[in-house]
């Protein structure tokens, strides 16, 4: 190899090392070798995805991709209940009436997602008009559901509200010689606790009171109710009643899950005999009617 084609393979060498080591430095990745690879060039609904060796398409094609759009007619979006300020009186009360298991016999409002709106502000007007609205479980008292909520107060409340419910949690508790708590927590089994709507237990819940934080990211949708049921099985005990999925003596309002309508399932063998307009028992259809 003679020096002209040595210094021009030492030339390429270098340009190519230059051009592998370029700086990159915030929003710029430096020179990459087929960016198309790196990069996405499809369309990202609510993404701004764009970037400068873009070939598909211009900053305001992706700008306005990356803009919100119109949900599809018809339906919800996460964390809403179609509740809409232009809707008729009528369709915002069958809404209402579907978040409160009320609109067709015994259902239950159970959200897929665990998350439910919740329409009250954190304001005392609010917590006054959440006492007053919120008054029925959307949950059945059942022995899960009790043992669930069990587990998640003694993890979540019982430091202050104590494992009884009366108020004297161990940051309290006069055998906490390290006791400093600022205010004493409520003691959930004076009358007054226990002649408190839902609705005073799951607004403190959501935004706390007083000392209390929110525990609306602690706990779910669920979860805030079942702790709730527990609460009044504490309430239960304290007064001798009973609050479990059998019965429920301490109010007329919490239903026990005993009490909940199981669907009958009808076999092909009870259609046959019972369920035919035509009088007949289409059995020897299936070849042996007994076998079901």
């Amino acid at each position: 190899m003679n020096i002209k084609s040595l210094m021009l393979c030492l030339t390429l060498a270098t340009l190519l090392l230059l051009v592998a080591c370029s700086p990159a430095d915030g929003d710029s990745t430096g020179h990459e070798y087929m960016p198309d690879m790196a990069h996405s060039i499809a369309y990202e609904a609510n993404l701004y995805s764009y970037y400068n060796f873009n070939t598909w398409g211009t900053e305001s094609d992706y700008y306005k991709m990356a803009q919100p759009r119109t949900p599809v007619k018809g339906t919800i979006a996460r964390g809403y209940s179609g509740i809409r300020p232009g809707a008729s009186a009528a369709h915002n009360a069958k809404v209402m009436d579907m978040l409160n298991g009320k609109d067709t016999p015994n259902s239950i409002t159970v959200p897929i997602n665990g998350a439910a709106p919740y329409h009250f502000e954190d304001s005392d007007a609010e917590r006054i008009r959440a006492i007053a609205e919120l008054i029925n479980n959307p949950f059945p008292i059942t022995e899960k559901g009790l043992a669930v909520g069990k587990d998640l107060y003694e993890i979540n409340c019982a430091i202050c509200h104590g494992s009884k419910g009366d108020g004297n949690g161990w940051l309290v508790d006069e055998t906490n010689v390290n006791a400093k708590y600022p205010a004493q927590p409520r003691n959930f089994l004076d009358e007054e606790w226990t002649a408190k709507s839902n609705g005073a237990f799951y607004h403190s819940i959501m935004y706390g009171k007083g000392v209390m934080g929110s525990y609306s990211d602690k706990l779910s949708y669920e979860e805030r109710w079942q702790v709730i049921h527990w609460v009044r099985a504490l309430q239960a005990k304290e007064n001798k009643k009973v609050y479990s999925e059998a019965e429920n003596t301490l109010n007329n309002i919490d239903v026990p899950g005993s009490m909940i309508a199981k669907p009958v399932m009808v076999s092909d063998h009870d259609e046959g005999e019972h369920g035919d307009s035509d009088g007949e028992n289409h059995d020897s259809d299936h070849g042996n009617g007994d076998q079901h």
